[in-house]
């Protein structure tokens, strides 16, 4: 994936320690593009030395401090930059006060965001991570057969009443930048990702790969019964595809695969068979069979998915390698249909 299709532009990735943003920084880096990108603190290195050990940093990469709902705060950063990368939002599962913990940073975070490149004539185009959950949380049953494309939307009273609260930044978020960008004449363009998982660059590891290593460190049951799984390496390339190409438009689903428990578990046993898995129950009713999600528009884009075998060999062989799993369980199978696994990639 490298190349110079992007020597000599400037872009901005908000969030930029992030478990998205570090490997859509790794990409633009690697094509030759200035990456301005802002963190929490720079002066942690937890959340920055990743990030400066990438090839091509100490040329074209430069930290920004700041803090999503301080206003103003991205005015100088998206200054010359022709894309922004707005990957930044709050995630909190469980918050004691929604509104002040995840509602307020992911809408406002967001506004905050575009009345920056409102002010800046050099921004083309504001790629913005929405999610899987600013889609489908609307109470419409989700069962074999089912479709769900860019067209469904989650409902934010479904959601508040569920007290879905991260489900409903998200939804709050999208529909608050969409109309801005409409009232504002801003080019943006949506990408809206399922459970992502992969190879982490960064130190620690986000939710959706924390649920992941649960399963594979022995726990004894899923946390849901069916995953919306993409490759984190997908989703970056999805968001470059999302800026340089220019059919891109509206927004776009990016889920490699839905995929039931009892198939993640059959993968697993597959390639770990030492890991400590639970057992395999073809007719467990909460191996319920998923739906799916449409993949028309974002292979319409060029964004090409990773077999989910591919990316669950390569979160555990990642996971091993960071500490977070005993190596000696994660012995990988050795039969012929395993071997060259690696090989396959976009």
């Amino acid at each position: 994936m490298g190349g110079g299709e992007g020597e000599g532009k400037v872009v901005c990735v908000t969030g930029g320690s992030g478990y998205i943003a570090s490997w859509l920084i790794k990409f633009l880096l690697q094509r030759e593009y200035t990456v301005k990108a802002t963190v929490r603190d720079t002066k942690d290195p937890k959340k920055t030395e990743h990030l400066l050990a990438l090839e091509g940093a100490k040329e074209r990469l430069h930290l920004f401090q700041a803090d999503l709902i301080e206003e103003g705060v991205f005015d100088s950063v998206v200054e010359g930059c022709e894309g922004v990368f707005h990957t930044a939002s709050p995630i909190n599962l469980s918050p004691t006060d929604p509104q002040v913990e995840v509602i307020d940073p992911a809408v406002k975070g967001t506004i905050n965001l575009l009345k920056s490149c409102a002010k800046v004539p050099s921004v083309k185009r504001v790629v913005f991570t929405s999610s899987m959950a600013a889609v489908i949380y609307n109470g419409k049953p989700l069962a074999p057969g089912v479709v769900v494309d860019e067209t469904w939307y989650a409902d934010p009273t479904f959601c508040e009443a569920s007290k879905l609260w991260y489900m409903l930044s998200k939804t709050l978020a999208e529909e608050a930048a969409w109309r801005f960008a409409k009232e504002n004449g801003i080019d943006m363009v949506s990408l809206n990702p399922g459970f992502v998982i992969g190879p982490p660059l960064q130190p620690a590891i986000n939710l959706t790969v924390e649920d992941f290593l649960k399963l594979i460190n022995g726990a004894q049951t899923f946390s849901s019964n069916s995953y919306r799984y993409v490759d984190v390496r997908d989703v970056a390339f999805a968001h470059i595809q999302a800026f340089e190409n220019p059919i891109a438009s509206g927004r776009c689903c990016v889920v490699a695969r839905v995929i039931n428990c009892s198939e993640v578990l059959k993968i697993l046993h597959e390639l770990y068979p030492s890991l400590p898995l639970p057992a395999i129950h073809t007719d467990d009713k909460s191996c319920v069979p998923p739906y799916q999600v449409s993949k028309e528009k974002a292979k319409s884009w060029g964004i090409i998915f990773t077999p989910v075998e591919v990316t669950i060999r390569d979160t555990v062989e990642s996971l091993k390698e960071k500490g977070f799993l005993n190596v000696k369980q994660a012995s990988t199978s050795t039969s012929d249909e395993n071997k060259g696994i690696h090989s396959i990639f976009w």
